[in-house]
């Protein structure tokens, strides 16, 4: 009898379980990071994986397909097979300033948002020997050099592009932009003494904090983890928070119980204490949202690429 009432109970949880996930991955499921190994991106979507495989049943794989300011892993995610075993990050605002740029062929509605992992404040930087030891520096020398300074970005137009012309555009000086396949790139360069500054997140320069000095924040007070480095706003210059998040999506097509599974799991992932702990190492900014806010967030950041951004380079 005691077998027979615990056999019951096994099958009860097992339909319970069937119930609450009709669907699950059957393989494992392919991540499409639309920048290069060793990126921002890569690094923070490598340390959700780790702990996300477990909430999933079935391996993550990151894919990196970088080039063309993330246009062609986009495009590659776009094309997938929406049968749920292949997934991917984009990273806002550049996903939606390549869409207003006519950078890829891909569409807002080619993409289904699964939830936000990552909202990051940018960061205006230079390299540790640089002779630039504040903003007003920088700023001073560049007014007084019209379009001398150069700064490395992540791409034309790209995230990291439209947070230097912000500080551009609003300081009043001029500098020249010189595009990089990424933000992995784009910090080698700024490193090694090629150009003068750049903009730039936390986790893309976690690894690398005593290679740069940080002069200045993209946020409306100071930051914890950079409490000497004032806001732009201190200083007169951009006064609302700038920054990049990095969200998880899923091919147009792939149902909606596919949506639900991922974002559950991912949910619990983030909220894992051996997670928080990591991310936090990492440098890694957590912020999740559910699919129906990060919608909004998508769209949102569209119409800023639509009716702002473009106003920088008028």
């Amino acid at each position: 009898m005691k077998k027979f009432i615990l056999a019951a109970l096994v099958a009860a949880l097992s339909l319970c379980a069937l119930t609450a996930y009709a669907w699950a991955p059957k393989k494992n499921v392919t991540v499409i990071v639309a920048y290069k190994a060793g990126s921002g991106t890569d690094n923070t979507a490598r340390v959700l994986s780790k702990f996300a495989t477990d909430k999933i049943g079935k391996t993550l794989v990151i894919q990196n397909l970088e080039g063309g300011s993330g246009s062609i892993g986009w495009t590659a995610l776009s094309h997938s097979r929406p049968d749920g075993h292949t997934i991917g990050f984009v990273n806002l605002p550049t996903l939606c300033s390549n869409i207003v740029e006519e950078l890829g062929d891909y569409k807002i509605d080619d993409f289904i948002p699964i939830c936000n992992h990552v909202n990051e404040t940018s960061l205006v930087m230079v390299g540790k020997d640089s002779p630039f030891n504040s903003l007003e520096e920088l700023v001073k020398f560049a007014k007084e050099n019209p379009g001398k300074l150069k700064a490395s970005t992540n791409g034309m137009k790209a995230s990291n592009h439209i947070g230097a012309q912000l500080l551009a555009k609003s300081a009043g000086f001029t500098y020249m932009a010189i595009p990089y396949g990424g933000t992995a790139d784009q910090l080698l360069a700024l490193r090694q003494g090629e150009v003068d500054f750049s903009v730039a997140k936390e986790a893309d320069i976690a690894a690398m904090l005593s290679e740069v000095k940080i002069l200045g924040v993209f946020a409306e007070k100071r930051m914890e983890s950079f409490p000497d480095a004032p806001t732009l706003g201190e200083l007169g210059f951009y006064n609302k928070w700038y920054g990049s998040a990095r969200a998880i999506v899923a091919p147009k097509g792939t149902k909606q119980e596919v949506i639900d599974f991922y974002e559950e799991a991912f949910k619990k992932a983030m909220e894992d204490p051996e997670y928080i702990a990591a991310a936090e190492k990492a440098g890694v900014t957590t912020l999740y949202m559910n699919a129906e806010d990060t919608s909004k967030m998508i769209q949102q950041q569209y119409e800023f690429c639509t009716n702002e951004v473009a106003k920088l380079w008028d």
